[in-house]
């Protein structure tokens, strides 16, 4: 016999339209930023919505790729997510490591300061003071230092590491292995899951970052990748921020978005790399015990 087909109810038909709707609200904006960077300046018309391009040019990713501005901006932002995201993480995974040893000296204390932090912290202003009594302004490192690790990215990595079994490491020390071996050797390589999620987390971060590079940031050789992104998406004339860099006056609004669509892919090209592990990696502390 055939399974009978369950027919939808009117309740399961409204849900459906609105998940529809919510995907087009957010796939649609990203459709036209996509097609007006692939757009020939001459032939954009403003106030027209295109899903396709009217004339396909790659004219603006041509001028793009071959400013100084976007080269500085570029190298600027690699090197801070790729050396941002290595420190977060070893900050981070050996840190965790640590607070799960309940027999550490303190270690009741030591814990109790990092919850603290989920609910106060200092502040922009006494942050900023620190970054500049510490002479970092105008420096990347303003930017690594300043958000390393945090209680919540913490939390989250302790309780993948109590849920390794004590049996392995005890079999570990057995054999002779030190607690640096023991971490090596066994955490890391069961900690595949949580490593490759919080790589993502910390990569996205440090690649997005705005808000701090904008306050510590002030030598425009040294801006992010975002910063520029933000002059020419949000300032009214796009060929002042050209001027700025010393090069000529860009195609405007196809320049806009084309900046904005280059933005997006580095971590768009990652999350395929990562995505086996990504699920079962954000899953972590989901279910008790």
């Amino acid at each position: 016999m055939k399974p009978k087909k369950k027919k939808l109810s009117a309740g399961d038909l409204i849900i459906s339209a609105v998940v529809l709707v919510i995907s087009l609200m957010c796939v649609l904006p990203f459709l036209y930023v996509l097609s007006i960077s692939f757009t020939d300046p001459a032939a954009y018309e403003p106030f027209k919505f295109y899903l396709l391009p009217p004339k396909w040019s790659l004219e603006s990713y041509k001028y793009i790729l071959s400013t100084h501005s976007y080269i500085n901006s570029l190298k600027s932002t690699l090197f801070i997510t790729i050396v941002g995201t290595v420190l977060d993480l070893a900050v981070t995974l050996s840190m965790a490591y640590g607070l799960t040893k309940t027999e550490l000296p303190g270690h009741k204390l030591i814990y109790g300061m990092v919850i603290v932090t989920l609910f106060f912290n200092a502040g922009t202003i006494p942050t900023y003071l620190v970054v500049q009594k510490l002479g970092l302004l105008n420096s990347y490192w303003a930017l690594i230092w300043s958000s390393l690790t945090s209680a919540w990215h913490l939390v989250v990595v302790c309780s993948f590491i109590k849920s390794i079994p004590l049996s392995l490491e005890e079999a570990a020390r057995i054999d002779g292995c030190s607690e640096v071996g023991v971490f090596f050797k066994i955490i890391l390589p069961l900690s595949m899951p949580i490593i490759a999620t919080f790589t993502l987390f910390f990569a996205v971060m440090h690649w997005n970052t705005y808000f701090d590079a904008m306050l510590y940031i002030s030598d425009t050789e040294k801006w992010t990748l975002q910063l520029m992104v933000k002059q020419l998406v949000i300032d009214a004339d796009a060929s002042g921020v050209a001027q700025s860099f010393n090069d000529t006056a860009p195609p405007q609004e196809t320049m806009r978005m084309a900046s904005v669509v280059l933005s997006m892919l580095p971590i768009m090209c990652i999350y395929p790399f990562l995505q086996k592990h990504f699920a079962k990696g954000v899953m972590v502390g989901s279910v008790k015990g």
